[in-house]
């Protein structure tokens, strides 16, 4: 059994509590001794932490790596940034259950693909798909699959709904029977270990059809929750509409209604919704939240540190139709980059695409912002780039849809354009790190990579929110080790505690830094060759360690992979009662 010291570090141990010199002792898998003037023993590897911070390994809480880790299994930028655990199967998105029918299982994969923006060639020829329950898929990932990191997964609800519905899961309310073979295949997911039950209350796709989920009814929900509440260290988690259509308030009281009584702990993404557009509907949210809350709902909000930025594509991405802009995403369909120059030259196209641009985009989506879209990334480098796209246009004296048509079509329809992150209430975000039922460090990592780089944005908190003094160092670690450990019901990491999986992360907070994104060709595009993808260089970390193996050391990734499968349990008695007395 391989042992370690980690010697003459300041410990943030996860839990809040305030910093403390001090070393780790590392036996296998695991952390058998934590004080201070340690002595190293025979053999043993000793690593000096002076002037360093000994912290617990970060949890990226809402990832989408459920595809992209079958063709990119280091996970990238995820080591160098400290993370050792991800979270998978959010939003309702899952690779598991499969119908039985070829034309349901292409539909959930096609779903899958547009809302996460993930090449569909890579993700069919990559995934191995030798399951039809959520057990065979969690079994299919232990026997095809390493990482570098320790995983758990959901089970998604519009899988459920298309594994016992076919492809009529888009059209209708399910039957009795259905229902009943979704609870059937919700309670095979819980019983294998998955972390609970995601679900997407929130997106229309391409065609501007409501996902499947949006369909079901009472009755459905109801029998779901049946299942969860037989599983009590297991967690609900939601997106919901604050963004497009801005039907959240009502999805949270409808959520409210449904679970009363049944002691599902819930995760809401969007129930605090934090950037400026939404203020509209915010007042609503927070009282039914706090009515919830005070009736003895178990309900944390989700949220993300990061505002969303928008890099818009022609190649793959959902940005138009979640704008609700469905003619410019017409060019992001057309299969070839001929097809898509003919169609942004096409005058028909591009009346259309004004009307569009003018009429149907949310006012606070891009299309209604050349101000903040930036003309930055050029195919080419013949048309003008930099500046923004108001810019261009009034330079023209053209209709800023024309004015993005016409600089795409002079600078090669794979360039792309930037736009600044949505305005943010910063107070607000700070109000929900300080909430003790909230889950942060919501990131999208592994989703939208033509769009943005969720890895490494938990170095965010550092460089930001410490450094300006918005929060302190323990309050930051613990957002992203402990209290996601406990919320997810993973307890055996997220703390320095003796007997604790030997999940550390060691960094000079002087040294780190959130790195800008960049362009790596290196993400298969199912023809033979490659396409691109966002990613960061490393903070980095002095050293991340995963289950007591170093998966990042030296400044660079080390290529093992020693991550395991996590299942949720409930928390342990004394916890419990802790929690009870709070």
């Amino acid at each position: 059994m391989s042992s370690m010291l980690i010697k003459n570090g300041t410990i943030v141990d996860g839990t809040g509590a305030p910093r403390r010199a001090g070393d780790v002792r590392i036996e296998g898998d695991r952390i058998v001794e934590v004080g201070a003037g340690l002595s190293p023993r025979p053999g043993e590897e000793l690593f000096d932490a002076t002037g360093c911070y000994v912290t617990p390994g970060f949890i990226e809480s809402h990832t989408h790596y459920d595809a992209t880790m079958w063709w990119q299994p280091d996970l990238d930028p995820l080591p160098g940034n400290g993370a050792t655990t991800v979270i998978l199967g959010n939003c309702g998105f899952t690779a598991a259950p499969l119908s039985k029918e070829k034309a349901a299982q292409l539909e959930m994969i096609k779903i899958f693909s547009f809302f996460e923006d993930i090449p569909l060639k890579p993700f069919l020829q990559n995934v191995p798909w030798d399951w039809e329950k959520w057990s065979e898929y969690k079994a299919s990932m232990a026997k095809n699959i390493t990482l570098p990191a320790n995983y758990s997964a959901f089970v998604g609800h519009i899988a459920l709904r298309l594994a016992a519905m076919g492809i009529e899961a888009w059209e209708r309310a399910a039957t009795g029977e259905e229902i009943a073979r979704m609870a059937e295949l919700l309670e095979d997911a819980l019983a294998a270990g998955a972390l609970g039950l995601s679900d997407n209350l929130h997106d229309h796709d391409g065609d501007d059809r409501a996902i499947p989920t949006l369909l079901a009814d009472d009755a459905e929900f109801e029998a779901l929750f049946a299942v969860m509440e037989r599983y009590p260290g297991t967690t609900y988690q939601c997106i919901i509409d604050t963004f497009m259509r801005k039907t959240g308030p009502e999805s949270l009281v409808r959520l409210g209604r449904l679970t009363k009584g049944r002691g599902i702990r819930m995760q809401i993404a969007g129930a605090v919704p934090t950037l400026e557009f939404q203020k509209d509907i915010l007042p609503a949210l927070e009282k039914t939240l706090g009515e919830l809350r005070a009736d003895g709902a178990d309900i944390w909000p989700g949220y993300a540190h990061v505002s969303p930025t928008s890099t818009l594509s022609l190649i793959k991405s959902l940005i138009f139709a979640q704008s609700n802009d469905y003619v410019w995403h017409e060019v992001v369909l057309a299969e070839t980059h001929e097809e898509k120059a003919r169609l942004l030259a096409d005058p028909d196209w591009r009346a259309r695409a004004r009307e569009s641009w003018d009429t149907k985009a949310w006012p606070h989506s891009p299309m209604n912002n050349p101000q903040d879209l930036y003309l930055l990334d050029s195919e080419n480098g013949t048309g003008p780039v930099g500046g923004t796209l108001k810019e261009f246009a009034d330079s023209r004296g053209l209709h800023r849809s024309d004015a993005m048509a016409q600089w795409i079509l002079e600078n090669g329809t794979r360039s792309t354009v930037h736009m600044a992150p949505f305005p943010k209430d910063e107070e607000l975000t700070v109000q929900l790190m300080n909430d003790p039922k909230s889950v942060g460090n919501i990131s999208d990592a592994g989703a939208h990579l033509q769009m943005l780089c969720g890895g490494g944005e938990n170095i965010l908190l550092f460089t930001k929110y410490v450094k300006e003094e918005m929060i302190s160092l323990e309050q930051a670690i613990h957002i992203k080790t402990g209290k996601l450990a406990d919320f997810f019901g993973l307890h055996d990491t997220g703390e320095i505690k003796a007997g604790r999986r030997a999940d550390l992360v060691v960094f000079d907070l002087d040294e780190i830094r959130y790195r800008d994104m960049e362009k790596r060709f290196d993400v298969p595009d199912g023809d033979g060759g490659t396409t691109w993808r966002f990613t960061r260089q490393a903070a980095p970390m002095k050293l991340t360690l995963v289950n007591g193996v170093k998966t990042f050391a030296d400044g660079q990734y080390t290529g093992n992979r020693p991550g395991q499968y996590l299942a949720p349990t409930e928390a342990p008695a004394d916890q419990r009662a802790f929690e009870a007395a709070e």
